[in-house]
């Protein structure tokens, strides 16, 4: 079985992480009702996807 021959430094670990960073949604207009949403998910305002309506308006009403 491989094994290391020495412990890897956590300065050495650590730069591994060191350029992660969280990036922000990318917004996309929605077609129907022309308010932002994210890209590829149901609209929150009008509940449309794709000019199909998945999401009910009197169902968004509860």
């Amino acid at each position: 079985m491989a094994v290391p021959k020495r412990k890897q430094s956590k300065s050495r670990t650590n730069k591994r992480f060191a350029n992660y960073t969280a990036t922000a949604p990318t917004l996309a207009e929605c077609p129907h009702c022309h308010q932002k949403m994210q890209a590829h998910r149901v609209c929150g305002n009008c509940g449309y996807y794709d000019k199909n309506e998945v999401i009910p308006q009197d169902a968004k009403k509860d």
